[in-house]
């Protein structure tokens, strides 16, 4: 069967290279370039390749041109406009920052080069402005291949089955009886013609089908068995299984080879699941009176004299004695973060509400471990994240908690359904827990409808003389509209709490907290209930483990936090499981994978320092490019080693499917198999569900391999690893050009038989773009702007090194002072010494002129200048050695456009021969220095009360004359 998702990015990526159209009958061959097969619509379940792209109306537009041709373009993203304007209505950056708009297509494009993180320093205040700050980090972006260096297995099956995006359900391990024959006894060994143990068998398959739910290859049965289980899958198994049906389901290929068959789990799987949607009513612990119906939080909702508020003491009964009911504590101990999210999880699953006393027990059999006893005895603990509602108030234990936004009224409203497109956009609204990172989904049905309603709430809750009156007395848990206090929105919210003049909000739509005046408390009409509430969650594949994590947390914070990106949805469960990328920049950015840099040890990572000599380096890997990849000795790389021999002896010790990969994504961290031996890797690329490229992380490798040949980091050593930085460092040798096309195979052959794997070689660091900001120590730097035409071009100088630029120049001075004018022949592109207004500069020679003039450009200062020719000198190698200083540089943060000139100099009043904080977010790298240019934002530290983000200023700047035009 054809993988529809697959289809679509291949179509995606043809069209995208003809915007311009391409015609209908031209679309297969373009596609099978690409691919190498043509547009399986007859596979899909289509006559023909119309109907086929009719059917996806978010990859392709059909057209006919004037000849009556049909024509292809790509689908327009016509969510821009209206993006642009739920942006402009939301002013508060509590609400929703400053997002900036991103294209929301997906791109499939060649790798772009691993780029370090940078991490903030600690004395580095983040922007007033959430939201402003443009991604941080690098990691694989979706579709991303590596260039004609990859390592291809042929691949049997040249067609791919869907993607399902759901995480299977893990299967049971009881044995199921053999429907042929009794089960033959436990010792019996399996062999060719010799009897087996079906059951163990048929348990086994299960399992492995549990893991591999999308199905795969029969003929890949006996190898995962043999690998898992260290025996050999019986001969006699291999043809029962398609009497096994109520374990496994063989299917026959569309090949011609009758042996090419696919294994899936039972197509009737009885599988207990607890389904959050199909709870009705709140759960009763197996101890509760029976006699009495149960009845849903909103029909058990008495008058208002019964209720009381979620920060106060449940209701007494008189008769109540107080050895039944113990006072709580004058000031009980808080609720730990974990404990928060693990209650708040519990609440999710039963969407109508959970009664108190089950509590403890449920939490016991979810988390196994004990609820503290305190939490039963101060509810109010839970009011951040629930309401406490006592329906009998003749007996103050029964309480009903339920989540924030849920059934909160009398009426009804709708669950919030996630997008069914395959990477729907997403504004983030802030995250204290990648597990339940606060979002709002962007579009038609979600931002659109919200829009429009807010709108309709503003006019009928308006400020005239028929406008409804506030609320006398609300209720905690009411739903209610709100008028906002920084702005004159009307928003849905629930209160959360009722304090004396004020009450703690909850804005269902905007997913955060606020104490507002009673005054600006509204009912809530009942035409308002019909939009599910717009504030959801999901969570952070790959960021489980450290979910709490202070340094994976800020770099989200920074990254992510008010900005609009795109989520790739792994598992649409009640949470979903996603991959957040910004696509904002030229290349997209992998939120999940920079997240995870976060935890590294920059002090475990490879040394690096100009002009310094290493010994005992490794080559690992040389590319088709010329760029080389090498392991230098380090605390890290003995670290990583010693780790890896543990792993080694910790899987020869296990006998599980535990540790297969059963949901890979771009970004995700695992290990792989390399020279007989586990090393990590990352998944770079995904082939349908069963094929993806890796990226031997610590020797630079790259490879295509089967989703069975991954394995998951066993726990114990997952943080360990997660520390060591990838220890291949990237490298091209000196004064040599690096780029697709300039090496010809012969020489790359060449080059890999003199150095590859060779671990006693010696290398020398002439020029490092990333020693001279110090990366491998962190991402902050304090640097001087020399020159700044705008924010897209300007010229910085590393602080640190500018005594040794002062030292050189005078060095220079008494040198080419002293010596005499010789004639000089000058050539373009070449590098001197040139006097510039009593001071000798090292240039870069830009023109020669014919009245005696040449344009220098200086190297160290980042200036263009024109001196006479007899000004010229030589530049020795004894001044060649220190890096050049002057360092090119764009502003990060702001869309790339043609600066005004009053934007410019505002720009230059802010930077200009001023010392600032420099924040790399990216490099564009080159083959000579002075070609590089640095993505950075700067950062004013010189105010005691407050940092200046500069990019904050340009696009407030931008946003007034946008505004204005």
């Amino acid at each position: 069967m054809a993988d529809v998702e697959l289809v679509k990015k291949m179509l995606r990526a043809v069209l995208q290279a003809n915007k311009g159209g391409v015609s209908l009958s031209r679309l297969q061959s373009e596609y099978k370039e690409l691919t190498g097969d043509q547009i399986p619509h007859k596979q899909m379940g289509h006559n023909n390749l119309d109907a086929l792209l009719e059917t996806m109306p978010s990859v392709v537009r059909m057209e006919r041109n004037r000849s009556g041709e049909m024509m292809c373009f790509p689908s327009l993203a016509n969510e821009t406009t209206h993006i642009a304007k739920v942006v402009a209505r939301q002013r508060s950056s509590k609400k929703t920052g400053r997002p900036h708009l991103v294209n929301t297509q997906m791109r499939v494009k060649p790798a772009a080069p691993l780029v370090l993180n940078a991490k903030p320093q600690t004395s580095l205040r983040q922007p007033n402005h959430r939201g402003r700050g443009g991604g941080r980090g690098g990691g694989g972006g979706r579709g991303a291949g590596h260039g004609d260096f990859r390592q291809t297995r042929d691949m049997k099956d040249g067609q791919s089955e869907g993607k399902t995006g759901v995480h299977p359900n893990k299967m049971s391990n009881q044995n199921t009886p053999n429907r042929k024959t009794n089960p033959p006894p436990e010792n019996l060994s399996p062999g060719k013609g010799k009897p087996y143990n079906p059951q163990q068998v048929q348990s086994r398959i299960k399992e492995v089908l549990g893991k591999y739910s999308n199905g795969f290859w029969v003929s890949k049965l006996p190898q995962i068995y043999r690998e898992l289980y260290k025996q050999d899958l019986p001969t006699e198994a291999i043809k029962d299984l398609e009497t096994w049906t109520h374990i496994c389901t063989v299917e026959k290929t569309c090949s011609s080879n009758p042996s090419e068959l696919l294994l899936y789990p039972a197509k009737d799987k009885a599988v207990t699941n607890l389904n959050p949607s199909s709870t009705t009513a709140p759960t009763q612990s197996s101890n509760s009176p029976t006699n009495k119906p149960l009845q849903s939080p909103a029909q058990q909702r008495p008058s208002s004299t019964h209720l009381t508020r979620s920060s106060s003491h449940p209701p007494q009964s008189p008769t109540l004695s107080s050895s039944s009911s113990p006072s709580p504590p004058s000031s009980p101990t808080p609720l730990s973060p974990d404990l928060k999210v693990k209650l708040e999880e519990l609440l999710i699953k039963y969407s109508n509400g959970l009664w108190a006393h089950a509590l403890p027990k449920l939490f016991q059999d979810t988390y196994k471990t004990k609820l503290p006893g305190h939490v039963l005895e101060n509810l109010h603990l839970l009011s951040d994240f629930c309401t406490i509602d006592y329906p009998m108030p003749d007996n103050p234990k029964r309480a009903i908690l339920q989540e924030l936004g849920r059934r909160l009224s009398n009426h009804a409203v709708p669950s919030l359904q996630i997008p069914k497109e395959e990477y729907p956009s997403v504004l983030v609204v802030e995250a204290t827990n990648t597990n339940g990172v606060i979002l709002r989904y962007i579009g038609e049905g979600y931002s659109q409808a919200q829009e429009s309603m807010e709108d309709e709430m503003r006019e009928f809750y308006g400020l005239n003389q028929s406008s409804p009156t506030p609320l006398s007395a609300p209720l905690s848990g009411q739903l209610v509209a709100v008028r906002a206090e920084e702005e004159e929105e009307i928003l849905r919210a629930q209160v959360c709490e009722v304090l004396a003049d004020k009450v703690k909000v909850y804005y269902v739509d905007h997913g955060f907290s606020e104490v507002i005046s009673k005054a600006k408390v509204f009912d809530l009409q009942e035409k308002f209930f019909k939009l599910p509430f717009q504030a959801t969650k999901c969570k952070l594949a790959g960021l489980e483990p450290f979910c709490q994590d202070p340094g994976v947390l800020k770099k989200f914070e920074t990254m992510a936090s008010g900005r609009i990106l795109l989520a790739e949805i792994l598992e649409r469960g009640q949470i979903p499981l996603v991959v957040l990328y910004d696509t904002s920049q030229d290349d997209d950015v992998n939120i999940n994978a920079a997240c995870m840099k976060a935890l590294q040890d920059k002090t475990l990572a490879s040394p690096l320092q100009v002009n310094s000599a290493y010994m005992n380096v490794t080559v690992s890997s040389v590319c088709s490019d010329g760029t080389v990849y090498c392991q230098l000795p380090s605390r890290g790389l003995a670290k990583l080693n010693e780790i890896l021999e543990k792993i080694e002896t910790y899987f020869h010790s296990q006998v599980t499917s535990e540790f297969l990969v059963s949901r890979p994504f771009c970004g995700k961290r695992c290990l792989a198999r390399y020279k007989s031996k586990w090393s990590r890797v990352e998944i770079t690329n995904l082939h349908g569900s069963r094929v993806l490229d890796i990226l031997f992380i610590d020797v630079g490798v790259q490879a295509s391999v089967e989703v069975f040949e991954l394995r998951e980091i066993p726990p114990p050593f997952l943080r360990d690893l997660m520390a060591i930085p990838p220890q291949a460092v990237k490298c091209c040798l000196a004064d040599l050009a690096v780029s697709v096309g300039s090496w010809t195979p012969e020489a790359v052959q060449w080059l890999r038989e003199k150095v590859l794997n060779i671990t006693d070689c010696s290398m020398k660091v002439k020029y490092s773009i990333f020693t001279l900001f110090n990366l491998s120590h962190g991402g902050n730097m304090d640097v001087y702007v020399s020159v700044a035409c705008h924010p897209g071009h300007f010229v910085l100088q590393p602080w640190r090194d500018m005594y040794k630029l002062v030292v050189l120049m005078g060095e220079m001075i008494l040198y080419y002072n002293k010596t005499e004018e010789k004639p000089l022949n000058i050539e373009k592109n070449q590098i001197y010494a040139a006097k510039v207004e009593n001071s000798w500069h090292r240039v870069l020679v830009k023109g020669v002129l014919t009245n005696g003039l040449v344009s220098v450009y200086e190297l160290d200062y980042g200036k263009h200048e024109l001196v006479s020719c007899t000004q010229l000198r030589p530049l020795i190698k004894e001044f060649r050695q220190l890096p050049f200083q002057g360092i090119t540089a764009q502003l990060a943060g702001v869309k790339p456009r043609q600066w005004s000139e009053e934007a410019s100099i505002v720009f230059r009043n802010h930077v200009e021969k001023k010392p600032l904080v420099a924040q790399l977010e990216a490099i564009q790298e080159a083959t000579n220095p002075w070609d590089r240019k640095l993505t950075v934002f700067l950062v004013d530290t010189s105010q005691e009360e407050r940092d200046i983000w500069v990019h904050d200023i340009m696009a407030e700047f931008a946003d007034e004359l946008t505004n204005e035009l």
